[in-house]
Protein backbone atom coordinates (compact mmCIF):
# COMPACT_ATOMS: atom_id res chain seq x y z
CA UNK A 1 0.00 0.00 0.00
CA UNK A 2 1.10 3.67 -0.52
CA UNK A 3 2.07 5.35 2.50
CA UNK A 4 0.65 8.97 2.20
CA UNK A 5 3.88 11.49 1.55
CA UNK A 6 5.22 13.47 5.20
CA UNK A 7 8.07 14.50 6.17
CA UNK A 8 10.44 12.76 7.67
CA UNK A 9 11.38 12.70 11.67
CA UNK A 10 14.43 11.22 13.23
CA UNK A 11 14.97 10.05 16.17
CA UNK A 12 18.63 9.18 17.96
CA UNK A 13 21.08 8.61 15.58
CA UNK A 14 23.85 9.76 18.36
CA UNK A 15 26.04 9.08 21.52
CA UNK A 16 25.05 5.08 20.59
CA UNK A 17 21.23 5.49 20.17
CA UNK A 18 20.04 3.77 17.15
CA UNK A 19 18.34 6.07 14.41
CA UNK A 20 14.96 5.71 14.07
CA UNK A 21 13.13 7.46 10.60
CA UNK A 22 9.62 7.94 11.02
CA UNK A 23 7.49 9.33 7.88
CA UNK A 24 6.74 8.37 4.06
CA UNK A 25 9.42 5.52 2.69
CA UNK A 26 10.27 4.09 5.98
CA UNK A 27 9.06 1.26 7.75
CA UNK A 28 6.09 2.01 10.09
CA UNK A 29 7.65 1.43 13.80
CA UNK A 30 6.37 0.15 17.34
CA UNK A 31 6.12 1.73 20.25
CA UNK A 32 5.64 0.68 23.68
CA UNK A 33 5.38 2.87 26.81
CA UNK A 34 6.55 1.81 30.76
CA UNK A 35 4.54 1.04 33.44
CA UNK A 36 6.44 1.74 36.39
CA UNK A 37 7.96 5.28 37.58
CA UNK A 38 11.22 5.52 37.70
CA UNK A 39 11.89 8.15 40.25
CA UNK A 40 14.04 5.92 42.00
CA UNK A 41 16.36 4.48 39.74
CA UNK A 42 19.89 5.61 40.81
CA UNK A 43 23.31 4.75 39.04
CA UNK A 44 23.38 1.93 42.13
CA UNK A 45 20.42 0.48 42.12
CA UNK A 46 19.32 -3.20 40.55
CA UNK A 47 15.82 -1.33 38.95
CA UNK A 48 18.25 0.33 36.48
CA UNK A 49 19.98 -3.05 35.46
CA UNK A 50 16.34 -4.69 35.27
CA UNK A 51 15.22 -2.19 33.23
CA UNK A 52 17.73 -2.38 30.49
CA UNK A 53 16.75 -6.25 30.55
CA UNK A 54 13.38 -6.03 29.97
CA UNK A 55 14.20 -3.29 27.19
CA UNK A 56 16.38 -5.55 25.41
CA UNK A 57 13.47 -7.55 25.54
CA UNK A 58 10.73 -5.45 24.14
CA UNK A 59 13.71 -5.19 21.30
CA UNK A 60 14.00 -8.36 20.62
CA UNK A 61 9.86 -8.61 20.67
CA UNK A 62 9.83 -5.86 18.00
CA UNK A 63 9.80 -2.78 19.72
CA UNK A 64 11.65 0.17 17.93
CA UNK A 65 10.76 3.13 20.81
CA UNK A 66 9.69 3.27 24.71
CA UNK A 67 8.37 6.09 25.92
CA UNK A 68 8.77 6.86 29.55
CA UNK A 69 6.16 9.03 32.03
CA UNK A 70 8.40 11.80 33.77
CA UNK A 71 6.09 13.69 36.30
CA UNK A 72 9.01 15.03 38.50
CA UNK A 73 12.75 15.99 38.18
CA UNK A 74 14.21 12.36 40.14
CA UNK A 75 12.35 11.04 37.01
CA UNK A 76 13.82 13.39 34.61
CA UNK A 77 17.07 12.29 35.96
CA UNK A 78 16.64 8.39 35.26
CA UNK A 79 15.37 9.18 32.45
CA UNK A 80 18.61 10.11 31.14
CA UNK A 81 20.58 7.21 32.69
CA UNK A 82 18.40 5.03 31.54
CA UNK A 83 18.65 6.36 27.62
CA UNK A 84 22.63 6.62 28.48
CA UNK A 85 22.35 2.61 28.94
CA UNK A 86 20.47 1.83 25.79
CA UNK A 87 20.57 2.24 22.58
CA UNK A 88 16.68 1.86 22.16
CA UNK A 89 15.24 5.33 21.15
CA UNK A 90 13.38 7.18 24.99
CA UNK A 91 10.31 8.89 24.52
CA UNK A 92 10.21 11.84 28.10
CA UNK A 93 6.55 11.96 28.29
CA UNK A 94 5.94 15.60 29.96
CA UNK A 95 2.98 17.33 30.95
CA UNK A 96 2.42 20.73 32.08
CA UNK A 97 5.46 21.71 33.44
CA UNK A 98 7.99 22.37 30.41
CA UNK A 99 11.27 22.97 32.81
CA UNK A 100 11.20 19.02 33.08
CA UNK A 101 11.38 19.01 29.60
CA UNK A 102 14.77 20.80 30.06
CA UNK A 103 15.54 18.84 32.69
CA UNK A 104 15.85 15.88 30.16
CA UNK A 105 17.91 18.02 27.84
CA UNK A 106 20.47 18.88 30.56
CA UNK A 107 23.98 20.23 28.95
CA UNK A 108 25.84 18.99 31.96
CA UNK A 109 25.09 15.57 31.05
CA UNK A 110 26.44 15.40 27.32
CA UNK A 111 25.27 11.82 25.89
CA UNK A 112 22.26 11.57 27.98
CA UNK A 113 19.40 13.24 25.99
CA UNK A 114 16.33 11.20 25.23
CA UNK A 115 15.35 10.58 21.59
CA UNK A 116 12.28 12.45 21.75
CA UNK A 117 10.10 15.11 23.84
CA UNK A 118 6.33 14.38 24.28
CA UNK A 119 4.33 17.78 25.28
CA UNK A 120 0.97 18.74 24.49
CA UNK A 121 1.84 23.07 24.02
CA UNK A 122 -1.63 23.57 24.72
CA UNK A 123 -0.63 22.68 28.88
CA UNK A 124 3.11 24.01 28.69
CA UNK A 125 2.21 27.01 28.72
CA UNK A 126 3.72 29.98 26.47
CA UNK A 127 4.80 30.24 23.47
CA UNK A 128 8.29 31.28 25.27
CA UNK A 129 8.42 28.24 26.96
CA UNK A 130 7.68 26.08 24.09
CA UNK A 131 10.99 28.29 22.68
CA UNK A 132 12.97 26.83 25.41
CA UNK A 133 12.06 23.29 24.71
CA UNK A 134 12.38 23.62 21.07
CA UNK A 135 15.45 25.43 21.36
CA UNK A 136 17.04 22.43 23.43
CA UNK A 137 15.97 19.81 21.70
CA UNK A 138 17.50 21.22 18.13
CA UNK A 139 20.55 21.82 20.27
CA UNK A 140 20.60 17.64 21.41
CA UNK A 141 19.15 16.43 18.23
CA UNK A 142 15.98 15.38 20.17
CA UNK A 143 12.63 15.16 17.79
CA UNK A 144 9.40 16.33 19.36
CA UNK A 145 6.12 14.50 19.76
CA UNK A 146 2.57 16.70 19.73
CA UNK A 147 0.28 14.66 22.04
CA UNK A 148 -3.41 15.89 21.50
CA UNK A 149 -6.59 13.56 22.80
CA UNK A 150 -9.91 13.98 23.44
CA UNK A 151 -9.86 14.83 27.73
CA UNK A 152 -7.27 17.78 26.70
CA UNK A 153 -9.34 19.79 24.07
CA UNK A 154 -8.25 23.73 24.19
CA UNK A 155 -11.75 25.08 26.18
CA UNK A 156 -12.95 27.17 23.05
CA UNK A 157 -12.75 23.28 20.60
CA UNK A 158 -14.91 22.00 23.43
CA UNK A 159 -17.28 24.51 23.76
CA UNK A 160 -18.07 24.43 19.74
CA UNK A 161 -18.26 20.65 20.34
CA UNK A 162 -20.17 20.96 23.33
CA UNK A 163 -22.82 23.46 21.27
CA UNK A 164 -22.53 21.14 18.46
CA UNK A 165 -20.57 23.26 16.05
CA UNK A 166 -18.45 20.44 15.17
CA UNK A 167 -17.53 16.79 16.17
CA UNK A 168 -14.77 15.82 18.61
CA UNK A 169 -12.68 14.30 15.89
CA UNK A 170 -12.89 17.30 14.08
CA UNK A 171 -11.96 19.47 17.22
CA UNK A 172 -8.98 16.90 17.93
CA UNK A 173 -7.93 17.37 14.82
CA UNK A 174 -8.04 21.61 14.44
CA UNK A 175 -5.99 21.27 18.16
CA UNK A 176 -3.60 19.23 16.31
CA UNK A 177 -2.84 21.82 13.33
CA UNK A 178 -3.40 24.67 16.18
CA UNK A 179 -0.07 23.28 17.96
CA UNK A 180 1.44 21.74 15.00
CA UNK A 181 1.53 25.21 13.62
CA UNK A 182 3.24 26.42 17.13
CA UNK A 183 6.64 24.50 15.90
CA UNK A 184 6.26 25.31 12.38
CA UNK A 185 6.66 29.18 13.70
CA UNK A 186 9.53 28.26 15.32
CA UNK A 187 10.97 26.80 12.26
CA UNK A 188 11.44 23.23 13.89
CA UNK A 189 10.46 20.13 11.59
CA UNK A 190 11.64 17.38 13.50
CA UNK A 191 8.20 16.99 14.88
CA UNK A 192 5.28 13.94 14.88
CA UNK A 193 1.78 14.26 16.33
CA UNK A 194 -0.26 12.16 18.20
CA UNK A 195 -3.91 12.45 17.65
CA UNK A 196 -5.96 10.03 20.02
CA UNK A 197 -9.56 9.19 21.41
CA UNK A 198 -11.02 6.37 23.16
CA UNK A 199 -13.35 5.97 20.12
CA UNK A 200 -12.52 4.00 17.50
CA UNK A 201 -14.76 6.46 15.07
CA UNK A 202 -13.18 9.22 16.51
CA UNK A 203 -9.68 8.16 16.22
CA UNK A 204 -10.29 7.43 12.55
CA UNK A 205 -11.84 10.38 11.89
CA UNK A 206 -9.32 12.82 13.39
CA UNK A 207 -6.11 11.31 11.96
CA UNK A 208 -7.91 11.50 8.63
CA UNK A 209 -8.81 14.83 9.08
CA UNK A 210 -5.47 15.81 10.02
CA UNK A 211 -3.51 13.73 7.26
CA UNK A 212 -5.01 15.85 5.02
CA UNK A 213 -3.86 19.08 5.82
CA UNK A 214 -0.65 18.62 7.57
CA UNK A 215 2.81 16.38 6.35
CA UNK A 216 3.93 15.74 9.52
CA UNK A 217 4.05 11.92 11.00
CA UNK A 218 1.69 10.46 12.61
CA UNK A 219 1.91 8.40 15.46
CA UNK A 220 -1.46 6.03 15.93
CA UNK A 221 -2.92 5.30 18.97
CA UNK A 222 -6.18 4.87 20.70
CA UNK A 223 -6.25 6.31 24.12
CA UNK A 224 -7.29 4.15 27.54
CA UNK A 225 -8.38 1.25 25.12
CA UNK A 226 -8.77 -0.88 28.04
CA UNK A 227 -7.98 -4.41 29.14
CA UNK A 228 -5.92 -6.62 26.39
CA UNK A 229 -8.83 -8.31 24.46
CA UNK A 230 -10.47 -5.02 24.18
CA UNK A 231 -7.57 -2.75 23.66
CA UNK A 232 -6.41 -4.95 20.70
CA UNK A 233 -9.84 -4.74 19.22
CA UNK A 234 -9.96 -1.25 19.23
CA UNK A 235 -6.85 -0.87 18.04
CA UNK A 236 -6.41 -3.08 15.21
CA UNK A 237 -9.79 -1.44 13.88
CA UNK A 238 -8.24 1.63 14.26
CA UNK A 239 -4.71 1.07 12.77
CA UNK A 240 -6.20 -1.60 10.29
CA UNK A 241 -8.36 1.53 8.92
CA UNK A 242 -6.14 4.29 8.93
CA UNK A 243 -2.83 2.14 7.81
CA UNK A 244 -4.86 0.34 4.95
CA UNK A 245 -5.41 4.42 3.60
CA UNK A 246 -1.48 5.13 3.85
CA UNK A 247 -2.38 6.87 7.14
CA UNK A 248 0.05 6.33 9.93
CA UNK A 249 3.97 6.07 10.58
CA UNK A 250 4.23 4.84 14.37
CA UNK A 251 2.06 2.94 16.07
CA UNK A 252 1.19 2.20 20.02
CA UNK A 253 -1.18 -0.41 20.76
CA UNK A 254 -1.94 1.07 24.43
CA UNK A 255 -3.53 -1.88 26.69
CA UNK A 256 -3.65 -1.95 30.54
CA UNK A 257 -1.56 -4.87 30.36
CA UNK A 258 2.29 -5.74 29.98
CA UNK A 259 4.29 -3.56 27.55
CA UNK A 260 5.06 -7.10 26.20
CA UNK A 261 1.44 -7.46 24.89
CA UNK A 262 1.86 -3.90 23.69
CA UNK A 263 4.61 -4.96 21.38
CA UNK A 264 3.09 -7.88 20.39
CA UNK A 265 -0.22 -7.14 19.53
CA UNK A 266 1.57 -4.25 17.40
CA UNK A 267 3.63 -6.40 15.62
CA UNK A 268 1.06 -8.78 14.84
CA UNK A 269 -1.51 -5.35 13.36
CA UNK A 270 1.62 -4.07 11.25
CA UNK A 271 2.11 -8.27 9.63
CA UNK A 272 -1.19 -8.64 8.71
CA UNK A 273 -1.63 -5.14 7.02
CA UNK A 274 1.87 -6.65 5.08
CA UNK A 275 3.40 -3.98 6.84
CA UNK A 276 5.93 -5.84 8.63
CA UNK A 277 7.79 -9.15 7.08
CA UNK A 278 10.03 -11.58 8.60
CA UNK A 279 10.02 -13.17 11.76
CA UNK A 280 8.01 -15.98 13.46
CA UNK A 281 4.64 -16.72 12.76
CA UNK A 282 2.86 -18.67 15.54
CA UNK A 283 -0.07 -20.96 15.01
CA UNK A 284 -1.42 -22.80 17.55
CA UNK A 285 -5.26 -24.01 17.91
CA UNK A 286 -7.61 -22.55 20.20
CA UNK A 287 -8.33 -25.90 22.60
CA UNK A 288 -11.21 -28.05 22.39
CA UNK A 289 -12.79 -31.23 24.43
CA UNK A 290 -10.72 -33.45 22.61
CA UNK A 291 -7.89 -31.65 23.94
CA UNK A 292 -4.82 -33.99 24.23
CA UNK A 293 -2.09 -31.60 24.71
CA UNK A 294 -2.07 -28.21 27.10
CA UNK A 295 -1.67 -25.47 24.21
CA UNK A 296 -2.50 -22.56 26.51
CA UNK A 297 0.54 -23.29 29.17
CA UNK A 298 3.14 -24.51 26.32
CA UNK A 299 2.57 -21.51 24.20
CA UNK A 300 3.01 -19.06 27.72
CA UNK A 301 6.12 -20.37 28.18
CA UNK A 302 7.17 -20.38 24.64
CA UNK A 303 5.36 -17.30 23.05
CA UNK A 304 8.12 -14.54 24.06
CA UNK A 305 11.17 -17.06 23.51
CA UNK A 306 9.51 -17.54 19.75
CA UNK A 307 8.44 -13.97 18.90
CA UNK A 308 12.11 -13.03 20.19
CA UNK A 309 13.53 -15.42 17.25
CA UNK A 310 15.41 -13.41 13.90
CA UNK A 311 14.13 -16.25 11.23
CA UNK A 312 11.33 -16.24 8.90
CA UNK A 313 9.49 -19.43 10.10
CA UNK A 314 6.09 -20.39 11.28
CA UNK A 315 5.58 -22.54 14.14
CA UNK A 316 2.65 -24.71 15.22
CA UNK A 317 1.24 -25.45 18.85
CA UNK A 318 -1.22 -27.84 17.97
CA UNK A 319 -4.26 -29.63 20.94
CA UNK A 320 -4.55 -33.07 19.39
CA UNK A 321 -2.85 -35.29 16.95
CA UNK A 322 -6.37 -35.63 14.99
CA UNK A 323 -5.53 -32.17 13.80
CA UNK A 324 -2.53 -31.21 14.63
CA UNK A 325 -0.20 -32.36 11.59
CA UNK A 326 -3.41 -31.86 9.37
CA UNK A 327 -4.49 -28.06 9.75
CA UNK A 328 -0.70 -27.14 11.12
CA UNK A 329 1.17 -29.01 7.68
CA UNK A 330 2.36 -25.25 6.66
CA UNK A 331 4.78 -25.35 9.56
CA UNK A 332 8.36 -25.63 9.18
CA UNK A 333 7.96 -26.90 13.24
CA UNK A 334 4.95 -28.38 15.20
CA UNK A 335 3.93 -29.95 18.26
CA UNK A 336 0.72 -31.76 19.01
CA UNK A 337 -0.19 -34.44 21.92
CA UNK A 338 -2.27 -36.91 22.72
CA UNK A 339 -2.20 -38.52 26.66
CA UNK A 340 1.33 -38.77 27.94
CA UNK A 341 2.72 -39.24 24.27
CA UNK A 342 3.73 -35.80 22.01
CA UNK A 343 4.43 -35.74 18.45
CA UNK A 344 6.68 -33.24 16.24
CA UNK A 345 6.26 -32.97 12.94
CA UNK A 346 7.63 -30.67 9.90
CA UNK A 347 5.77 -29.88 6.88
CA UNK A 348 2.84 -32.00 8.16
CA UNK A 349 5.05 -35.08 8.59
CA UNK A 350 5.76 -36.48 11.75
CA UNK A 351 9.67 -36.74 12.41
CA UNK A 352 8.99 -38.45 16.14
CA UNK A 353 6.61 -39.13 18.66
CA UNK A 354 8.03 -38.46 22.48
CA UNK A 355 7.57 -38.91 26.20
CA UNK A 356 5.02 -35.44 27.16
CA UNK A 357 7.23 -34.76 29.97
CA UNK A 358 9.45 -33.99 27.59
CA UNK A 359 8.16 -31.90 25.32
CA UNK A 360 10.15 -28.73 26.11
CA UNK A 361 13.24 -30.65 25.88
CA UNK A 362 12.89 -32.25 22.52
CA UNK A 363 10.76 -29.21 21.30
CA UNK A 364 13.81 -26.63 21.81
CA UNK A 365 16.36 -29.34 19.81
CA UNK A 366 13.82 -29.37 16.73
CA UNK A 367 14.03 -25.81 17.17
CA UNK A 368 17.58 -24.67 17.10
CA UNK A 369 18.11 -27.29 14.06
CA UNK A 370 15.59 -24.14 12.02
Amino acid sequence: MQQKKTRTVTLGGYHGITKISIGSGHPVTIQTMWKDGIADVTEESEKLNQIVREMNSLKMLGCDIIRFAVPDAESAGALRLIQSRTDIPLVADIHFDYKLALACLDDSLPGTAPAAIRINPGNIGSIDRVKCVVEACAKHGSAVRIGVNSGSLPKELQAQVEEGKISRAQALAQAAIDEASVFDSLGFKNVAVSIKASSVCETVEANRAFSALSDMPLHLGVTEAGPLITGVVKSTLAFSTLLCQGIGNTIRVSLSSSPENEVIAGREILHECGLREGGVTLVSCPRCGRIGFDVHSFMERWQTELLSLKKNVTIAVMGCVVNGPGEGKHADLGIAGGGDKVILFRKGKIIRTIPAKDADIEFRKELELL
